[in-house]
């Protein structure tokens, strides 16, 4: 079976603040988020629901990806989201 990266944005419960991460296993590395096992940033912030994400089997292309995305204004992160999750629900249950 061949690897697979994720590409991954997270919120807080308001939807005040995004996070973008990288991750060869996206429902470990969005629990540590959750659990607040990760210093810095999202726990600062409480980030700690899973809104946004996508798929690759190479590793560079999702650090291309996330570098692409951390570039891109609060505005085109927001459509992505919209795009993919407009209700902006907590994905995390359905991984």
């Amino acid at each position: 079976m061949e690897k697979q990266y994720y590409v991954y944005i997270m919120t807080n419960k308001r939807n005040a603040v995004l996070y973008t991460g990288v991750t060869s296993d996206l429902i470990k590395r969005v629990y540590e988020h959750k659990a607040k096992l990760v210093n810095g940033f999202t726990k600062k912030y409480n980030i700690n629901k899973l809104v946004f994400y996508e798929v690759f089997n190479d590793v560079h292309n999702a650090i291309v990806r996330e570098k692409q995305i951390k570039a891109g204004s609060r505005q085109k992160k927001i459509d992505l989201i919209n795009g993919m999750n407009s209700k902006w629900q907590d994905l995390y249950e359905n991984l």
